[in-house]
């Protein structure tokens, strides 16, 4: 297979690619047969081939050729007849274009598609007919029929044969439109009564190879005289109708003549064209030769017809000649718009001249009805830029923000400069995504709320709201509690932040008295990558409660002393007995105190300022008046609902110190000393005597073990066996028992005695009872010869029971 490629390519420095690459290919290939290598002849790696989605565009709905991404080549996909798609134009090729995406990129593809003999000469019908007069002179010329051949150049019809050549022989005529007009031409002349029909065989044959050929039979009747053939006035004749004319126009009228008399001189008109439409648009009348229409001209499809007509007289001769109808272009065609690419979405971060639609706009008319001109909506941040002839991008211009506008609904106007002018629109919906552009705001720039004191832990206390503009997940707000600290404690220990809603919760109950205000910050960040935040700052105030009752400053009450305030009974009205001082570590209304007369042992006498806490005399004092007054002060702050306190004032009236003293000595405050050294005394008591206890089962304890030890021992009979350790003594002498014979107790398990034995070292250790001591025992280290003098100490062996109660008895006594 013999297959061509061009290759032109050209870039922009903005914008889609743009590149061009032809191909020839031979018709009739089978489906999956190679093109071309698109991707290398574009210079594309097959990895931007399938991540740019390539795809192949094209205007017609049917596509002869195929991409294959994974290998990047052209491919048949059906089979190409190019008789079919171009019947005999020439050249006759496929346009298409190659998509690309992300970025925006195409190329077009123009496959030529090559001519091979696939196609035979064709005669319309199979057989014709001739009625020729036997007086038709030598050189008498009768038009045939052309045979057809769908194939072009070399392939296509060449030439033709007639046989037998005994009477006719064959001429052709060249047109300028590169057919070839086929004559029969009369060589000998005819004699009905020899031969009254004549059969002949008319061969088409092309120039492909292997050669193919038609064939189509002609039937001659040999008719009396008829001296003369008819004769246009006009071998060519020219006409003009502008297209979309009504049918019935009149386009041309064609004369002929005949020289002959009678019904020999009567001429028929027709139409000779077999192949194409020519009959199916035009008519002719055959009596008068009247071209008219009977079908529609388009420009567009046709922009010219070629009418074969012929004259025939009734005794079979003809004359041909040729119509040429130009059919004249109207405005009659709007602009087509055709989307090739276009991205619903883009991104509102895009670059200034971002590719978002490549256009494809054709007029079918011609000269200035054809040339186009597009624009878009205004108002709207992009505009187009024609690439190519017919090809337009619609690129940005601005910049984009979701948040101003989320969707863009493009208008593109295609208008032709016919008279008057045609247009098409077509609308572009286009969405903005969103880029996390935008941090959140929140609704304040700074907050503050109120909470009373002695709340709850986990008591709502107000709302932080902030809002983002952007979409979806970068909109979506997270409220974070910055760290700081208030009073040396982190600011979490106080409140807390909902990190969906932004309800700030109280952690702890607030103490007004401890803690009136803080402030804290709050962070609010968007759900976008990277995410963007912002803060503001919010300031808790501690609202009072009356929770504190007032305090009582003076007079101060102790429980073991006396204070009273002296009145000398000459004080007059007004007289200033003392004041009551009194503070509530409340604010506000809740500090505010009020003083009240509760109880008084003379009510007449005094009064307390309601504000001032003074409590003066509101009568002359006299002699009959008591020394003692009692008086009882309610202090009261102003919460609701109210606290009070409430103090005693001991006023003596009287005029010397003597006389107050014989009548405050009986007062209560003795009892209550006398109550509390009785208090004492039991206590104490109780103390004593649990000791007492306690040491008498101590002691009753140690007996009795004691006991059970020595009898222990006392049922016990050892066996000694002598053992010579090393020399040991003590010389200082601070031991219980003195360290004369070294020994070794031996006990056995079935034995209820046991022997106890003294080994006498070098040094002559004895164990020595001296009879004038009181109890206690020494130990003596002395030589040998202190054993003979007579006036020594006895040496007693003592058995072991014995032994070995001496020896608990001294180990108990050294514990003690």
């Amino acid at each position: 297979m013999k297959r061509q490629v061009l290759l032109f390519v050209s870039f922009l420095s903005l914008g889609p690619v743009f590149g061009q690459v032809s191909y020839s290919i031979p018709e009739e290939m089978t489906r999956g047969s190679l093109v071309g290598n698109i991707a290398q002849d574009l210079g594309l790696q097959i990895k931007r081939l399938i991540s740019g989605k390539a795809r192949i565009y094209t205007r017609d709905s049917d596509q002869y050729v195929e991409l294959n991404r994974e290998r990047g080549v052209l491919l048949v996909k059906e089979r190409i007849d190019r008789e079919a798609l171009c019947r005999r134009t020439t050249p006759c090729a496929l346009h298409f274009q190659i998509i690309l995406e992300n970025p925006m990129e195409f190329y077009t593809v123009t496959v030529q598609i090559t001519d091979i003999n696939d196609n035979a000469p064709t005669f319309e019908e199979a057989d014709i007919e001739f009625k020729i007069s036997e007086s038709a002179v030598i050189g008498a010329k009768f038009v045939l029929e052309r045979a057809v051949d769908l194939d072009v150049g070399t392939n296509d019809l060449q030439r033709y044969e007639i046989k037998p050549t005994d009477n006719f022989v064959l001429k052709m005529h060249n047109n300028a439109d590169g057919n070839k007009n086929v004559e029969m031409v009369l060589q000998k002349p005819l004699d009905r009564e020899k031969q009254e029909q004549i059969s002949l065989v008319l061969t088409a044959i092309d120039g492909g190879e292997p050669q193919m050929s038609g064939t189509m039979q002609i039937l001659i009747t040999v008719l009396d005289a008829n001296d003369n053939a008819p004769v246009f006035t006009q071998q060519t004749y020219k006409a003009t109708v502008t297209e979309n004319s009504p049918k019935g126009t009149v386009v041309a009228t064609v004369t002929a003549s005949d020289a002959d008399q009678g019904s020999n001189s009567k001429i028929t008109y027709s139409i000779t064209n077999k192949v194409d439409d020519v009959r199916k648009v035009f008519n002719i009348n055959k009596e008068n030769g009247e071209v008219t229409l009977i079908g529609n001209t388009d420009f567009e499809d046709s922009r010219g017809f070629q009418l074969n007509l012929r004259a025939s007289d009734v005794g079979g001769l003809t004359d041909s000649c040729k119509l040429i109808v130009d059919v004249l272009d109207l405005n009659d065609n709007k602009p087509e718009i055709n989307i090739m690419s276009k991205s619903t979405v883009i991104s509102e971060d895009a670059k200034l001249n971002t590719v978002v639609t490549m256009i494809n706009v054709e007029d079918r008319d011609t000269g200035e009805r054809g040339n186009v001109q597009c624009s878009v909506s205004d108002s709207v941040p992009f505009i187009l830029k024609s690439s190519t002839n017919h090809f337009y991008t619609l690129v940005t211009d601005s910049d984009l923000d979701r948040e101003r506008a989320s969707e863009y609904n493009i208008t593109v106007t295609c208008s032709d400069e016919g008279v008057p002018s045609l247009s098409t629109s077509v609308t572009l919906t286009l969405q903005i995504s969103d880029v996390n552009d935008n941090a959140p705001v929140f609704e304040r720039s700074s907050y503050e709320a109120y909470i009373v004191e002695n709340n709850t832990p986990g008591l709502s206390i107000f709302t932080v709201k902030a809002s983002d503009a952007d979409w979806n997940q970068n909109a979506r707000v997270s409220y974070i509690l910055e760290y700081s600290s208030v009073n040396g404690v982190p600011v979490s220990s106080y409140v807390s932040v909902s990190a969906d809603s932004g309800v700030i919760h109280a952690v702890r109950s607030f103490d007004y008295e401890q803690i009136k205000d803080f402030h804290f910050r709050v962070k609010a960040q968007d759900g976008g990558s990277p995410p963007l935040s912002s803060n503001v700052t919010v300031k808790i105030m501690i609202q009072d409660q009356n929770d504190n009752p007032p305090q009582v400053l003076y007079p101060v009450q102790t429980g073991g002393s006396l204070v009273a305030e002296m009145v000398p009974r000459s004080a007059d009205v007004g007289y200033l007995v003392t004041k009551v001082v009194a503070v509530d570590v409340d604010s506000g209304q809740n500090a505010w105190l009020s003083y009240k007369l509760q109880k008084a042992t003379d009510r007449a006498l005094f009064e307390v300022g309601l504000q001032n806490g003074e409590i003066r005399t509101i009568r002359q004092v006299t002699d009959k008046d008591a020394v003692k007054q009692r008086l009882t002060v309610i202090v009261e702050d102003n919460g609701q609902p109210s606290r009070s306190a409430t103090v005693v004032v001991n006023v003596a009236v009287a005029d010397s110190f003597p006389e107050v003293l014989s009548e405050f000595t009986d007062l209560t405050h003795d009892k209550e000393y006398n109550d509390n050294l009785t208090f004492y005394l039991v206590l104490a008591l109780a103390v004593v005597s649990f000791l007492f206890i306690t040491c008498l089962v101590v002691i009753i304890s140690v007996k009795i073990y004691r006991w059970r030890q020595s009898r222990i021992l006392y049922h016990s009979n050892l066996p000694v066996i002598p053992y010579y350790p090393p020399r040991y003594s003590d010389t200082l002498g601070t031991g219980t028992l003195p360290h004369v014979y070294n020994y070794e107790v031996c006990r056995t398990t079935d034995s209820r005695k046991s022997d106890c034995k003294f080994g006498r070292a070098g040094s002559q250790n004895v164990l020595i009872m001296d009879p004038s001591s009181t109890g206690t025992m020494q130990r003596i280290q002395s030589e040998k010869s202190i054993l003979d003098e007579p006036d020594s100490p006895l040496e007693v062996r003592l058995p072991l029971n014995v032994f070995y109660i001496i020896i608990q008895i001294s180990d108990c006594l050294q514990a003690l």
